[in-house]
């Protein structure tokens, strides 16, 4: 039983940004993985990082025992905890560094860990595989320093752990398990409760435990299912004679069903909900739910500030939800509704911005300012609070009646569209006759679209944006490598090329840039994954396209090849989701504006005399909403957000889409129905666990990724080849496309070559030697 004598903080945040607001863990990771600094060089460089962190949240108002979380990670906070409680790592008492990045990212004899999106986000998340008698090796050392080297620099911090229900439910059944990993819930948490014993022992008084999987309707397990595991588990380790710290049980990224009463039954020292605006949006009965479910001897951790969008909060309505709590009886803490590592560090760090849209951002710091103001109001009163209430006022009325925001032409455009579907014509067969005349081989090769970018590619577009070239020098700079990309693909035998897309620092900013109705940061990095890092631009208005973007170069990349190159688009969905959106009209207006924008650059592509277009929707998956009851209407619009830009394609321009890194099979019809000629998804690390869903369900062309660009290694002949085997087992010969996961952006040349001249061995071996599946594609 916890025995604490230190309360829970009356501010807090659910985790804070981990990359550092210059990227210094991106800088470090690289560095140790190219052997520029050490093992020991590396984890000082993540040392200071966390102790900076720390000391500019307690600057920020987090001053109390525990306010702070300590949600620090090298690499992704689910392999994080896997490895802590012992369900990665084997038996020895810790995990090496360079065992624990050959989990992340696999080497020349280890292929990595699966990755996929954590719920409804861009982050990714490492998949843990988990087979039968499995031993668990829990290393609460792990935890214990964290919480040591932060209280030796002044702070006492929060030790975090993903649940035990959460990460049994996101990970996978290792390859010839017989067992769920939910089979495995009882003995992983004997583990997490030696884990807290030890923390508890050696002086810490509160920890975090994060419980999303509660939020979300999963495949196999339904939401009542999953909250009476929940229930058990946490019977078990919130005990009466549990030796334990104190527990803040936290359920972000949305609203609970079931797994309020069996968490609240639970009766966890502190339990927090998500109350963003649009979960209560989502849920308008949540609050009542909450007030009339959770003890009152409960802290309740209000997540009221919206961790996941970068609007400034309206600390007025965002404290009358507090207030209606306080007046149910509740005892409240205001924090985030999920960790802050999805919104860049500060606004500060962006001097470009224009004055008026800056007053309307709040990015990680400032949303620990809100929470912080917030407290404040709710105990002692908004005069307290000082100017942030004045300050948010000012934002919500600009942001309202800003011209920026509000553009008549672009509003009737989208108001004269055809409601419901949309359908390109001629049909699917009739198009699959036109592109005929295109003359591809069987199998055909391609690759996904960005090829390496070098460092005398970032030299130009960093020399270029600071006045260092001329457009014309900047222009030849990314021409040479243009043709250097055509030439390279040519001499590997590829069959549809790309131009490689070094103008491109993003695949969505790149577009951003050029989109009337955003707004791009300087410095507003956010973690993807690892080392990968994003700039996710703002939509701050209605969008429309003032001129090409794309078929310059596109046009370019073709003049210098017979074979076909393919033109480059970034489709609505993938543009809405790897931006911060608009929470002042519904995603489907803003999918609708962007779609008609990126039809115009169809039509000039074509023009243009391009005749392969890839319309990326990499995306897709991962806006899927949490909750079964609303995933048909999101799908219904993002269906029709992409076939607006193909709609008037003519039926010999071969349509492409591209989807990567979420969990494909629930979703597989909509993206048939995406209408796409071809698609390509990534498979390779899921070793083609799709392939099933594929066959019964898709009729395009597909292109099941046969090797993992995000991982460094290079892939056999022989792996590819059993791979390729496999798709074409499943995928008649005439709709079967060879191509990587993903597009080659984050890759060196060296490895990049390699890896796609054994891509096309492997395709002319299976060519020769494997008998091909034919059949006439029909549309059902």
């Amino acid at each position: 039983m916890s025995e604490n004598t230190v309360t829970f903080p009356n501010a807090t945040i659910e985790g804070y940004p981990r990359i550092g607001p210059n990227r210094e863990l991106k800088k470090a990771l690289e560095s140790f993985w190219k052997g520029r600094i050490d093992a020991e060089e590396f984890r000082s460089a993540a040392r200071s990082l966390r102790l900076s962190n720390w000391a500019r949240l307690r600057e920020l108002g987090l001053t109390e025992d525990y306010s702070i979380p300590a949600d620090a990670a090298y690499y992704d906070h689910v392999l994080e905890t896997a490895v802590t409680v012992g369900l990665l790592g084997g038996a020895d008492e810790d995990v090496a560094l360079a065992d624990y990045f050959t989990l992340a990212r696999g080497n020349a004899d280890t292929a990595p860990l699966e990755m996929t999106k954590w719920f409804d986000t861009n982050y990714h998340y490492l998949v843990p595989e988990v087979g039968d008698d499995e031993e668990y090796r829990p290393r609460p050392q792990r935890l214990l320093e964290l919480f040591t080297e932060a209280k030796d620099a002044g702070n006492v911090v929060r030790p975090f752990l993903v649940g035990p229900v959460t990460l049994l439910a996101l990970s996978k059944q290792a390859e010839g398990a017989t067992t769920r990993p939910l089979d495995h819930l009882a003995k992983l948490t004997a583990s997490y409760a030696e884990i807290l014993e030890t923390l508890a022992d050696n002086g810490v008084e509160w920890v975090q435990i994060e419980e999303p999987a509660l939020v979300a309707d999963l495949t196999g397990i339904t939401d009542a299912e999953l909250a009476e595991l929940a229930k058990q588990t946490y019977a078990t380790l919130l005990a009466e004679d549990a030796v334990r710290p104190s527990v803040f049980l936290s359920t972000p990224y949305g609203s609970l069903n079931a797994g309020l009463e069996a968490l609240a039954a639970a009766r966890p020292e502190a339990l927090g909900v998500d109350l963003a605006p649009q979960t209560l949006k989502e849920a308008p009965d949540y609050l009542e739910r909450i007030a009339a479910t959770v003890d009152k001897n409960t802290r309740l951790v209000a997540g009221v500030i919206d961790g996941r969008n970068v609007w400034a909060a309206d600390l007025r309505e965002r404290l009358s939800v507090l207030e209606q709590l306080k007046n149910a009886g509740l005892t409240v803490t205001v924090s985030s509704s999920v960790s802050l590592l999805h919104v860049p560090h500060t606004v500060a760090n962006e001097p470009n911005l224009p004055v008026d849209v800056a007053g309307w951002l709040s990015f990680a710091d400032e949303k620990v300012g809100e929470a912080v103001s917030l407290s404040t109001a709710l105990n002692e009163g908004t005069v307290a609070a000082g100017e942030a209430f004045a300050r948010a006022d000012r934002a919500v009325r600009t942001r309202r009646e800003s011209a920026r925001v509000h553009n008549q032409a672009v509003q009737a455009r989208v108001a004269a569209l055809p409601d419901g579907e949309v359908k390109r014509q001629p049909s699917f067969d009739e198009r699959v006759e036109a592109q005929q005349s295109l003359n591809l081989p069987e199998l055909p090769t391609t690759t996904i679209g960005s090829f390496p970018q070098t460092d005398e590619v970032r030299k130009a577009r960093a020399d270029h944006k600071a006045g260092v070239i001329d457009d014309a020098a900047y222009v030849q700079a990314q021409k040479d490598e243009i043709a250097s990309v055509i030439e390279l693909q040519e001499s590997l035998g590829i069959d549809v090329l790309v131009h490689g897309e070094p103008e491109r620092n993003d695949m969505v900013q790149y577009f951003a840039e050029l989109l009337d109705g955003f707004v791009v940061t300087e410095n507003g990095w956010v973690q993807s994954y690892g080392s990968r890092c994003t700039r996710p631009p703002i939509i701050i208005g209605d969008v429309s396209r003032p001129q090409a973007m794309t078929v310059d170069w596109i046009a370019y990349a073709q003049s210098l090849s017979d074979k076909h190159v393919k033109g480059m688009l970034t489709g609505p969905v993938t543009i809405l989701a790897w931006s911060f959106v608009r929470d002042d009209v519904p995603l489907s207006v803003s999918a609708d504006q962007i779609g008609v924008a990126l039809a115009d650059e169809v039509a000039d592509l074509e023009e243009a005399g391009i005749k392969i277009i890839q319309i990326d929707e990499p995306a897709l998956r991962e806006l899927l909403p949490l909750r079964e009851e609303r995933r048909q209407e999101y799908l219904d619009w993002a269906v029709r957000g992409f076939r607006l830009v193909a709609a008037d394609a003519q039926p010999d321009t071969q349509i492409h889409t591209h989807l990567c890194y979420s969990e494909f099979g629930q979703i597989i019809e909509a993206i048939n129905d995406l209408d796409a000629d071809v698609t390509s998804i990534e498979a390779a690390r899921s070793r083609m666990e799709l392939l099933g869903d594929i066959e019964e369900k898709f009729t395009s062309g597909i292109g099941p990724g046969i090797y993992d660009i995000h991982s460094p290694r290079v892939p056999e002949v022989a792996e590819l080849i059993e791979l390729l085997t496999a798709a074409a087992q499943h995928v008649p010969a005439e709709r079967l496309w060879v191509n990587p996961d993903c597009g080659l952006k984050t890759r060196g040349y060296e490895e990049t070559e390699a890896s796609l001249r054994n891509m096309v061995l492997a395709r002319d071996h299976v060519l020769a030697n494997v008998e091909l599946k034919h059949t006439a594609p029909v549309r059902a």
